[in-house]
């Protein structure tokens, strides 16, 4: 294996600044240190990086006051991405990529979705499961995709299996695979969606719907990193990443029995909601007008008003057919207010209706959760959270007292 080359130490605060680590370098206060750093608690030399084969290896010098990677005191580690380098009063976060913050492709222009999105630029760099939840229609399987196409997987295939499109035995096999006889009509050995989508990305859409039995053979897929196809009698490792998605409350599922909580654990490592359509709908003009590209399709203002105080209870899918709708229906003339009326889908209409357009605490309560994930997956750390949702850590403080969140919960 290749060792990295290149290693960053970025500090925190009004004048966080970004250092180079290549080779070695060693960290205090003497001034013949690569990296000085400044505080009582820190020693003369400190403690020091090195690069290695298998990565950049962290060794105090023999300090009383110690090295802590991610609050532990060390003597040496091997460093991880992401990790939290703590000397004396000091904490440095080590990252292999200079700039932390990784792009996302896709955008909105509703402040709080903008922020989580973006935050799955760093996601995607990672091989751990991700959950996509929220109601159909959202574009589950467009963020699923867009991980994929920004991981370090992106070379690899894309497979997506929709869990509740096949039987129980047709699950397993397009899960799995099959040997040849297994089954009736299993006439040739068969690659499932575990073998095809080696060294790139499986995504398991309406996981909510996957049987019981087939749960508990997910998990341990999942757990030992290696399959059984149906009719075999040896296993086979495994090389995926992971996404998921649903429509359901697995939450409640777990509750009702028919959701295993430890398949839901090992899957919601990181999970993110998109926001129905009438949460976003700063994003309706450029929804409409990318479909309607497509589709040689033109809506005239009145048409346009029309629709935005429709609930869209299908959300971003109800907009596509809608306007798919008016390219058979209506092709070549523009669409008014008076077409949209024949042009809606009004069966789920009962329900929509009753969601105001403008539910703000709706949208607080998104952002709450986004701020309440980034606290448990660094245990708590204000600094990495706030530099997790690109918001100056103040504001992060500020959010913390609104929604009266208690660190201590996360410390743990």
């Amino acid at each position: 294996m290749t060792p990295t080359t290149q290693a960053f130490l970025k500090t925190f605060g009004d004048n966080a600044k970004t250092l180079s680590v290549s080779d070695f370098a060693t960290l205090g206060k003497d001034v013949n240190c690569q990296i000085q750093l400044d505080g009582e608690d820190i020693a003369e030399r400190h403690c020091r990086l090195e690069r290695k084969e298998a990565g950049f290896l962290i060794r105090d010098m023999r300090t009383s006051f110690g090295t802590f990677v991610n609050d532990a005191k060390i003597v040496e580690a091997l460093l991880q991405e992401g990790d939290i380098i703590r000397i004396g009063s000091q904490e440095l976060l080590f990252t292999l990529e200079k700039e932390q913050q990784s792009s996302f492709p896709l955008r909105s222009r509703n402040e709080v979705w903008h922020e989580e999105l973006q935050v799955l630029g760093n996601v995607a760099k990672t091989d751990f499961p991700v959950l996509i939840l929220g109601p159909s229609g959202t574009g589950k399987d467009v963020i699923a995709s867009a991980l994929h196409e920004n991981s370090l997987r992106k070379n690899g295939p894309f497979m997506s299996v929709n869990c509740s499109a096949l039987s129980e035995t047709l699950i397993e096999s397009e899960l799995f695979g099959h040997i040849k006889g297994s089954f009736t009509g299993a006439i040739n050995d068969r690659k499932g969606a575990f073998e095809s989508a080696r060294g790139g990305t499986l995504f398991l859409d309406e996981i909510g719907d996957l049987s019981y039995s087939l749960q508990a053979k997910l998990l341990r897929a999942l757990e030992n990193g290696e399959i059984r196809p149906v009719g075999a009698d040896r296993n086979v490792k495994t090389d995926v990443r992971i996404i998921a998605a649903t429509h359901q409350n697995l939450s409640e599922k777990i509750r009702e029995g028919a959701f295993r909580s430890d398949l839901y654990f090992r899957l919601n490592v990181v999970n993110v909601t998109p926001p129905a359509l009438v949460l976003r709908m700063e994003d309706f003009d450029e929804l409409l007008y990318s479909f309607a590209k497509k589709m040689k399709v033109r809506f005239s203002f009145n048409a346009i008003s029309r629709m935005k105080k429709h609930p869209w209870p299908g959300n971003i899918r109800e907009l596509k057919n809608l306007v798919t709708r008016a390219a058979a229906l209506y092709p070549r003339i523009q669409i008014e207010d008076y077409h949209i009326e024949k042009l809606l889908d009004k069966s789920l209409l009962s329900h929509a209706e009753s969601t105001p357009a403008n539910n703000i605490p709706v949208i607080k309560e998104i952002e709450k959760q986004m701020i309440i994930k980034r606290l448990a997956v660094n245990k708590g750390n204000q600094r990495r959270t706030a530099l997790d949702l690109g918001m100056p850590k103040s504001t992060l403080h500020d959010r913390l007292k609104y929604y009266n969140i208690d660190l201590e919960n996360f410390k743990a």
